[in-house]
């Protein structure tokens, strides 16, 4: 049995002692593999990102109990309340606490972390979404297939606030910058994994699940409020692994007023990061450009209002 830490970038190899072993066993953020293979409990977990009282909530978590196989599922929440206790105490999901003000990228940092301390892939569920029963079953196999997914994504369906799937038009100009993707074989180059991203995020962040043995914690590293998920997937792009995905529909991306998108929406604050992201990437003119057609995409939103 060996026994391997790691600590940012950095590896350390123990030999054979049962007292290391020992000390994996209580100690975060050392992992035991035996012939490669991980021995983390949970080969998945679905880490779920709870904030406030969101009627969705339940809906989400009924979801991942009708997966067609198992995962781990963990509740997460900054904002811990009577109504998130009811929902644990009804799915038999515990609830893990983080003290400390509500933030995106804490929040979900701490999801991440959690999960990653269970299984080997994590998902960051976001409360307002579904996963369909065979989310699950494809991540796995494609895990089984290819063992250096650094990240697992899919082609999703957008649903309005009462659950009706609503014109995703945005979601075909997506399924095309994702194209090149398809080719699984050489979706480990960083200019393959990076072309579903220079042009706009064509990776729906609740679609993905990382690679907790390449994607190192923290996971979210960069200062933005919107754009979070598109700047650390560039960042990944550019790190080993391969990014595997799934042209096929195996979640529900919810559309409603009260999400965190219309609030960046409204104040503005899409569309400076957005246009930041892309200057890095693209010249002026080009950034001009893209941002002209990247903001129809806005649209989504307009009067999508909670019935």
């Amino acid at each position: 049995m060996i026994l391997k830490q790691t600590i940012g970038n950095d590896e350390k190899i123990y030999p054979e002692k049962s007292g290391y072993i020992a000390l994996w066993k209580n100690i975060h953020g050392i992992m035991c593999v035996e012939g490669g293979v991980d021995l983390k409990k949970y080969k998945h977990c679905f880490a779920v990102a709870a904030y406030g009282e969101s009627e969705y909530l339940p809906y989400l978590l009924n979801s991942l109990k009708a997966q067609s196989i198992d995962s781990k599922v963990i509740i997460c929440t900054s904002t811990p309340n009577k109504f998130i206790t009811a929902c644990s105490a009804r799915f038999g999901y515990p609830v893990y606490v983080r003290n400390g003000r509500h933030g995106l990228q804490e929040d979900w940092n701490f999801a991440y972390e959690e999960g990653s301390k269970l299984a080997t892939l994590v998902t960051i569920a976001h409360q307002d979404d579904l996963y369909f029963p065979d989310y699950t079953k494809a991540l796995l196999n494609a895990y089984s297939v290819f063992p250096d997914m650094s990240v697992f994504c899919c082609r999703y369906d957008t649903i309005d606030a009462s659950g009706n799937t609503i014109d995703g038009s945005s979601e075909k100009v997506k399924r095309l910058l994702r194209l090149r993707l398809k080719n699984h074989k050489v979706a480990d180059r960083a200019n393959v994994k990076l072309s579903a991203l220079k042009y706009g995020n064509a990776i729906g962040c609740p679609t993905c699940t990382y690679n907790t043995n390449l994607c190192t914690a923290p996971l979210f590293r960069n200062s933005y409020k919107f754009v979070i998920d598109w700047a650390t997937l560039i960042r990944l792009a550019k790190e080993p692994g391969r990014f595997i995905c799934i042209e096929k529909p195996l979640m529900a991306y919810r559309v409603h007023q009260g999400a965190e998108t219309m609030r960046n929406i409204e104040n503005n604050n899409r569309e400076k990061e957005e246009r930041e992201v892309f200057r890095q990437m693209h010249s002026g003119f080009v950034t001009a450009l893209l941002m002209h057609f990247y903001k129809k995409a806005y649209g989504a939103y307009d009067n999508k209002k909670d019935n």
